[in-house]
């Protein structure tokens, strides 16, 4: 019996060790960044792992057309309002969703989920979705290496620009 109890111990002991190698080992690749907004008193936190272009042809290539992203790297990007909020046009509540994308070559869906603590979007699961909006596609004349979530102040709230290669995406928040 106590050989049996020590077995289990040592496979646990192994498999926590190797989740937490695999973890450091992505996050030297992709690492976690915070995109915060704060004034007026909206605020909004974003916490996403940042990829990199590595002369790759990212959209519509390493991140297909049409197909659901995490919107970032790693564990599924993740955003949280401080209050009621009006994204794009349509109210979503005060909370803390998933943030997953769609991305297309004229437009992104932009997707905000309840089911948080997702690796990637393999388990994503539409049925969760709290709001979908569509928002366009601003080409850039230079290349981002770095995928990039930032805010802008904006008449009543911020624009939240997600960037990467040659396209930008600004998604509004009032």
């Amino acid at each position: 019996m106590k050989k049996i109890l020590i077995i289990i111990t040592s496979i646990i002991v192994i498999v926590l060790a190797g989740g937490y190698g695999f973890r450091l080992y992505t996050k030297s690749h992709s690492p976690e960044v915070d995109a915060d907004f704060d004034k007026n008193g909206l605020k909004v936190h974003v916490d996403y792992c940042q990829p990199s272009k590595k002369g790759r042809e990212i959209f519509g290539g390493l991140e297909p057309y049409g197909e659901v992203w995490r919107t970032g790297a790693n564990e599924a990007t993740e955003i949280e309002f401080s209050k009621d909020v009006t994204i794009a046009g349509s109210a979503l509540k005060a909370g803390r969703y998933a943030l997953f994308s769609i991305p297309n070559q004229d437009k992104w869906t932009i997707i905000f989920n309840n089911e948080l603590g997702m690796w990637g979007a393999f388990n994503y699961k539409k049925e969760n979705d709290v709001l979908r909006v569509d928002v366009p596609v601003v080409p850039r004349t230079d290349v981002l290496e770095k995928f990039t979530i930032s805010f802008q102040e904006a008449e009543s709230g911020a624009d939240m620009s997600l960037e990467w290669d040659k396209t930008k995406v600004i998604v509004p928040i009032r």
